[in-house]
C-alpha cells in the first residue's frame, strides 16, 4: 500500500510539475520535438524520486487512509 501511495503522489508531483512550466525551454536552448517528447520522462523521474525522498507529505496521508479503510474492512 505505501508503494502505491507514493506511486500516486509521484504522479500527483509530475502533473504539478507539468503545469509549472518543468521541462519546457524556449529559444536558442530548445530541443525542439525531441526536447517535446521525452520532456514527460524527465518530469515522471524527478517526480518519483521527490516523492521517494518525502514529497510533499501526500503519500503519507493517502498510506494512512487506506490502512484504515482496510482496518474497517476487516472488522466488517
Amino acid at each position: 500500500m505505501r508503494a502505491a501511495a507514493t506511486k500516486l503522489e509521484a504522479n500527483f508531483l509530475a502533473e504539478m510539475l507539468k503545469h509549472a512550466g518543468l521541462g519546457e525551454m524556449e529559444g536558442a536552448f530548445s530541443g525542439g520535438v525531441g526536447e517535446e517528447q521525452f520532456a514527460s520522462f524527465l518530469r515522471q523521474e524527478q517526480s518519483q524520486l521527490m516523492a521517494e525522498a518525502g514529497g510533499i507529505g501526500l503519500a503519507e496521508t493517502i498510506f494512512e487512509a487506506m490502512k484504515a479503510r482496510e482496518d474497517e474492512n476487516v472488522r466488517n
